[in-house]
């Protein structure tokens, strides 16, 4: 279902699919596309606007005129939707983790928050743990003047983002036999998983530790369908140590797949997301993980030098 985006904002939809000739894949029968989400907008790329349009329309319907959100010192979500307050005149308040960077110069990322209007609040870990919960959400409001804002999650993980990636999987489904996504905190994948429909297969790549994911995806897909998809799986194999983990081997993978396909396709591979997916996808291909004449589509949610380069976007 193709979402009509909000006043001001000028996506390019459906996003390219580009075909990829590696003979990584092709030795194994495997046909490889790049899913470009990260050519949707210049402020907004890949999931953040997938994520971010539904949410946006409903905080405009209920007349909401402020945004309240959440993440880390390196957010992309932030990021995002202080550039989509930009863009729609709308005040945006992010509550960043780690009450030890207040009164520190802002990295690149908060800067660049601040820069389109954001308001910061930094938030203690221990209070930041606890932010989705009743009293505390009620504190956080009362502390930054936020009352009658509307609030988008950390991540941007609601039912309304799994509805907005619901699209990712409609716009691939005549053209993939398996869609993989790198994720953070699942609603892409269970968007993606139900859009695609019961006869192709989601893959996600968790790049966070700890193996909660999996109840996350099934509890959002029952909150936005009903019940939970049978068409997904998680590989936890590639988070390459944690979050943000960006070891040399896997900067030498990137920088590898970049020099191979970066002259045809004009890709530069994020590290902490798409290239744990790239990466991840060439295991699997050279482990037989995709039968003979599959079309394996990787979607990629960001790039080096935009909104969407390497960060601790969830």
């Amino acid at each position: 279902m193709r979402h009509t985006p909000p006043a001001g904002l000028s996506p390019r939809l459906p996003s390219p699919l580009q075909p990829i000739d590696d003979d990584r894949f092709r030795r194994h029968g495997v046909r490889l596309l790049l899913k470009r989400d990260d050519l949707i907008h210049p402020d907004l790329p890949g999931n953040k606007y997938r994520k971010l349009v539904l949410n946006l329309r409903a905080a405009a319907e209920a007349g909401h005129d402020t945004l309240l959100t959440f993440g880390g010192a390196y957010s992309n979500h932030l990021r995002a939707t202080a550039a989509a307050g930009r863009l729609l005149g709308l005040a945006t308040v992010g509550v960043v983790r780690g009450d030890e960077l207040a009164g520190r110069p802002l990295n690149p990322s908060l800067a660049r928050c601040a820069a389109d209007g954001m308001r910061l609040h930094f938030a203690d870990r221990s209070t930041y743990r606890e932010k989705a919960a009743p009293r505390t959400l009620a504190a956080l409001r009362r502390e930054t003047g936020t009352e009658d804002a509307y609030v988008i999650p950390e991540g941007g993980s609601n039912a309304l983002a799994v509805q907005g990636c619901t699209a990712l999987g409609e716009e691939l489904r005549e053209h993939t036999d398996v869609a993989a996504v790198a994720c953070g905190t699942g609603g892409t994948l269970a968007g993606l998983a139900a859009g695609l429909g019961p006869d192709r297969q989601a893959l996600g790549i968790p790049v966070l530790r700890g193996g909660f994911l999996g109840h996350d995806i099934r509890t959002l897909q029952q909150e936005t369908f009903g019940e939970p998809t049978a068409n997904w799986r998680l590989d936890e194999r590639f988070h390459w140590g944690g979050y943000a983990r960006t070891p040399p081997d896997l900067l030498d993978f990137a920088a590898d797949f970049e020099r191979r396909h970066g002259s045809e396709t004009g890709l530069s591979v994020e590290h902490l997301y798409v290239a744990k997916l790239l990466y991840a996808l060439t295991v699997l291909s050279e482990e037989g993980a995709f039968r003979p004449g599959t079309r394996l589509t990787a979607v990629i949610t960001g790039a080096r030098g935009t909104p969407g380069q390497s960060s601790t976007s969830r």
